[in-house]
């Protein structure tokens, strides 16, 4: 399915519009794939550095706490077995690495199930480009109200656009991410996802007559008055060739 996409100027006006990479934003998402996927993203970010200490590595406990017989108690070897305050812990949380391998082609089929659920939703923005000469929040918080974005947003800027970054990073609603960034879990907790022209992902065509829904055609467009033309000019052709035939009848 086909999506097509007005392109803006960061003060609201249309300057066009883009048929998006059905590849990338038109297919059926995949929702187990974007579970497995978001869960693994989400295990490789925890840090894993929990740890507690074994009866063998607390302190003390280096003697018998009493004698093995006569007391009428269970016997005991060290008083920092984990049954005593202060032991060791049975079983408890060491450091570890939480992160799942993910095949890189789930991965991204993922990313273009997310793309795809917001284009099919409407949430996807294409601006034709962020002009700003130095960096200006005012602007940027003036550009989100003029494309009528709320909620929390996603800008996907190229590698080397410093003024765009430093504009938007101040905004608590707005999430920032460089084009090589993006990815399926980011995508899914943010309302909007807004590209510029040089970020857009797939291969993009320009479209004309996006303010409607008729496919685009390749037929010439027919000059109405030129045709009129050509047929009158027949008519008195075959109108010429008539009298002549009656006059050489006549002969």
């Amino acid at each position: 399915m086909a999506v097509t996409v007005d392109v803006a100027a960061t003060d609201g006006t249309r300057k066009g519009a883009v048929q998006l990479d059905e590849a990338v934003f038109g297919i059926q998402p995949n929702v187990p794939v974007l579970h497995q996927v978001v869960t693994a993203q989400l295990a490789a970010a925890r840090r894993g550095t929990q740890s507690t200490k074994t009866r063998a590595e607390v302190s003390g406990g280096g003697k018998k706490p009493f004698k093995q017989k006569g007391t009428g108690r269970a016997r005991q070897g060290s008083e920092r077995a984990p049954q005593f305050t202060g032991g060791g812990i049975a079983l408890g949380p060491k450091p570890r690495s939480y992160r799942q391998r993910t095949p890189r082609k789930m991965i991204a089929l993922a990313l273009r199930s997310a793309l795809s659920d917001r284009a099919s939703e409407g949430k996807v923005k294409v601006v034709s480009s962020w002009d700003w000469e130095i960096p200006s929040t005012r602007s940027a918080r003036g550009a989100l109200g003029a494309l009528g974005l709320d909620g929390r947003i996603l800008i996907v800027v190229a590698p080397d656009d410093d003024t765009t970054t430093k504009s938007f990073r101040n905004l608590p609603e707005v999430q920032l991410l460089r084009v090589g960034e993006l990815n399926a879990y980011d995508i899914l907790v943010n309302d909007w996802i807004v590209f510029s022209r040089d970020t857009l992902p797939g291969d993009t065509v320009e479209v004309e007559n996006a303010a409607t829904d008729e496919p685009v055609t390749d037929e010439p467009i027919t000059d109405e008055p030129a045709t009129a033309a050509a047929a009158d000019e027949a008519s008195a052709q075959d109108d010429d060739e008539t009298t002549a035939a009656e006059e050489a009848g006549d002969e």
